[in-house]
């Protein structure tokens, strides 16, 4: 079957269309991106602006209209920290399906942790062990720990890497005062999650998806983009401290000239990187490897695990230890 997935994420709507196969790897067939730099439309009071209700719509649209023509048999709509953060979410969810027909669900923050482990997971094999994953968005920090597919423990903490570089940084490049008060409101949220992810042990792999972490790994000397899906990306501790030193002097213009820095994020890079710095640390972890696959792919992966119908809950909630908390359940974030 023919499957897409839309994204709507803090800085971008992306729509992934992939033909896949229960069992079977997942091939990307498309991709498409719209930067809307959703949380930057969050009023004072919260709710989304009616300017960024309406790109989202515009957007969306453009994806439904995509997927349509591509041949997909299911479209698998999501939102995840922009739209669960906004105080007129619900209203804004309705308008979308009201003008669309897309049904947009917003994940949990868990729920993205876990999905993203599973993909992780899925990527490097049971012969990983125990794997320790890390994914900064654009609005929150998903962290995830365990031996199988569903994490032993998983945590969603609000350190993205754009929603720091709104609420802390005033220059460009910002101070240094702003940037120390950064590193140490990081250090606290992060050390009570660090403290109880490590009490499941020194993982076999620690591993980072997504942007930011992919980003990061270019400029400390990683493979580029051009060296194929496989060629192994590593991003470690020691070069990262040297990363962030040089990087924190930089205008987001000059940021945005460096190879593997998208223009449109350039100026949260730095946020991005004091997140990852201080994870590897609080985490005890002195190299990441970069996992291609993450929230998207888990999403799809999950999907085709249930493609025989025997459960319209995803099973997460019946195999994850009660410690996670409340999954949804499949059919509220799957439409069709």
């Amino acid at each position: 079957m023919r499957l897409g997935v839309l994204d709507v994420g803090s800085n971008t709507v992306h729509l992934l269309v992939v033909d896949a196969r229960r069992g079977g790897h997942p091939t990307p067939a498309t991709s498409q991106k719209a930067e809307l730099r959703l949380a930057e439309h969050l009023q004072p009071d919260g709710a989304l602006s009616r300017v960024g209700v309406d790109s989202l719509i515009a957007a969306v649209h453009t994806a439904r209209d995509s997927a349509a023509e591509l041949g997909c048999d299911d479209l698998l709509a999501f939102a995840t920290s922009a739209l669960r953060d906004a105080t007129n979410s619900a209203a804004v969810l309705a308008k979308v399906r009201a003008d669309t027909g897309v049904a947009l669900e917003v994940l949990p923050g868990e729920d993205e942790a876990r999905y993203t482990f599973l993909a992780v997971r899925r990527w490097y094999g049971w012969s990983a062990g125990r794997l320790l994953c890390l994914d900064i968005g654009g609005g929150s920090l998903e962290l995830a720990a365990g031996r199988d597919e569903h994490p032993a423990a998983a945590a969603s903490l609000p350190l993205g890497a754009g929603r720091l570089t709104r609420e802390w940084f005033t220059g460009d490049p910002p101070s240094r005062r702003e940037i120390e008060a950064l590193r140490d409101k990081v250090d606290a949220d992060l050390a009570p999650v660090a403290r109880d992810l490590r009490k499941l042990g020194e993982p076999d792999l620690a591993v980072g998806t997504s942007k930011t972490f992919r980003s990061l790994a270019r400029l400390t000397g990683a493979a580029p983009s051009g060296a194929g899906i496989r060629a192994r990306r590593v991003l470690t501790h020691a070069g990262l401290r040297q990363l962030g030193s040089f990087i924190s002097r930089m205008s987001s213009a000059d940021l945005a000239e460096l190879e593997g820095v998208s223009p449109s994020r350039a100026h949260q890079l730095v946020a991005g990187a004091i997140v990852a710095e201080a994870a590897m640390r609080a985490l005890k972890v002195t190299e990441l490897d970069i996992c291609p696959w993450a929230l998207r792919e888990g999403v799809i992966l999950r999907r085709l695990d249930t493609l025989d119908g025997s459960t319209r809950d995803d099973r997460s909630a019946h195999d994850a230890p009660t410690s996670l908390g409340r999954l949804t359940s499949y059919e509220a974030r799957c439409s069709g």
